[in-house]
């Protein structure tokens, strides 16, 4: 029980958040319910994987991202609005914001430092946060790019591509 409370909170946040960053990317209206269940679906995803399953936090955001490639196809098409419209907020819950930070704090904390000991300590630190959190990036970027790229054919686009040149 606590697992699925913990779970349905985290989908709802994370769903509040989707929307508000759909909100400053000024997305239409109507795809507001789109990034709520796209971002929901791939929190929730990436939270069981990484707190039941035990995969690591790289292969968890590279299937949650995949997942929500793969349903903004379809939703794009019920709406009627490209897929990035909703895949791209519904990512940005996902962001790894603690790597982010511990990278900016180890680098502040290594030149702050002139122990030698202590400034090799927090250049590992930097080192390590920086490589995950742009592995961490890549890889839902990879993710979510691929089934928009491979059924692009499939999805709604609001120009036909044989007429682009």
């Amino acid at each position: 029980m606590d697992l699925l409370l913990a779970l349905l909170e985290d989908g709802v946040l994370a769903a509040v958040a989707s929307v508000g960053f759909g909100s400053i990317s000024n997305v239409p209206y109507r795809a507001f319910a789109g990034c709520a269940i796209l971002s929901s679906a791939g929190h929730m995803t990436r939270y069981m994987l990484m707190n039941v399953l035990g995969i690591h936090i790289l292969g968890a955001a590279f299937v949650a991202a995949l997942l929500i490639g793969l349903l903004s196809v379809p939703v794009a098409k019920f709406w009627h609005v490209p897929p990035e419209t909703y895949s791209f907020p519904a990512l940005l819950p996902m962001i790894p914001g603690m790597y982010a930070y511990r990278t900016v704090e180890s680098l502040i904390k290594c030149v702050a430092n002139p122990d030698e000991s202590e400034f090799v300590h927090y250049s590992y630190l930097f080192d390590y946060n920086a490589v995950m959190c742009v592995m961490i990036v890549a890889v839902m970027v990879i993710g979510v790019v691929m089934p928009v790229v491979m059924f692009g054919k499939v999805s709604y686009w609001p120009v036909k591509k044989d007429k682009i040149k």
